[in-house]
C-alpha cells in the first residue's frame, strides 16, 4: 500500500511515501512537481515602459476585454478595455518606449484572490456568526460591527503592505 503525504513549511516542502516500512522524506520542490504535475504557471501581460528608476521600471498595461478586441465594437457600444500601471523589476536593461511582457506566478495571484476576497468573507461571516450567537443584539448593530471588522482587517493588511510588496514580485522581459 502507497500513501502520498505533502506537508507545506516554513523551510520547504515535504514530501512522504509511506509504505510498509518506514516512511522516506524528501525536502525537494522537483520531487513534488513531478510526481503531482504541478506546474506554477506564469500569468503574462504585455505592456510599454513609461520610466526607469533603477532596477525598477514603470509599465503601463492596457487589459481589453473579448469585446474591445472584437472588430465590430464600433457598433456595439460595450467595447472596453482597462489601463493599469505597476512597478516591475527588469530581467534585463531597458529604455522608456519598450514593449515588455510582465510575468507574475500563478500562485501569487490565488494567494492575492484569497488576502483580498476570501478571507474579509470569511471574517464578515465568522463575525456575523458569533455576534448572532452570541448576543441579542439587532441585525443592524451585527451587520455594522461585521462591516467594521472587514475594515479592520483591511487597515491590517495596509499596515504589512511593504511586506506583502515584497512577495509579489512582477517581473518584465523585453518582446
Amino acid at each position: 500500500m502507497n500513501e502520498i503525504f505533502v506537508i507545506f513549511g516554513k523551510k520547504g516542502v515535504f514530501f512522504l511515501k509511506m509504505y510498509a516500512r518506514p516512511c522516506v522524506y524528501k525536502k525537494d520542490f522537483v520531487s513534488l512537481q513531478s510526481h503531482f504535475m504541478f506546474m506554477d504557471e506564469l500569468i503574462r501581460h504585455t505592456g510599454v515602459v513609461e520610466r526607469v528608476e533603477g532596477e525598477l521600471a514603470h509599465v503601463q498595461i492596457v487589459q481589453t476585454s473579448a469585446c474591445s478586441a472584437c472588430k465590430a465594437r464600433s457598433m456595439c457600444m460595450s467595447s472596453e478595455s482597462q489601463t493599469k500601471e505597476m512597478d516591475v523589476i527588469m530581467l534585463e536593461p531597458m529604455q522608456v518606449g519598450d514593449k515588455v511582457e510582465v510575468e507574475v506566478r500563478e500562485r501569487l495571484a490565488w494567494k492575492a484572490v484569497l488576502l483580498a476576497y476570501i478571507l474579509p468573507f470569511i471574517v464578515m461571516l465568522a463575525i456575523i456568526a458569533v455576534l448572532d450567537f452570541a448576543t441579542e443584539w439587532s441585525e443592524a448593530v451585527v451587520g455594522t460591527l461585521s462591516l467594521c471588522g472587514i475594515a479592520l482587517y483591511y487597515l491590517g493588511l495596509s499596515v504589512f503592505k511593504h511586506r506583502l510588496q515584497k512577495q509579489f514580485v512582477f517581473t518584465a522581459r523585453k518582446i
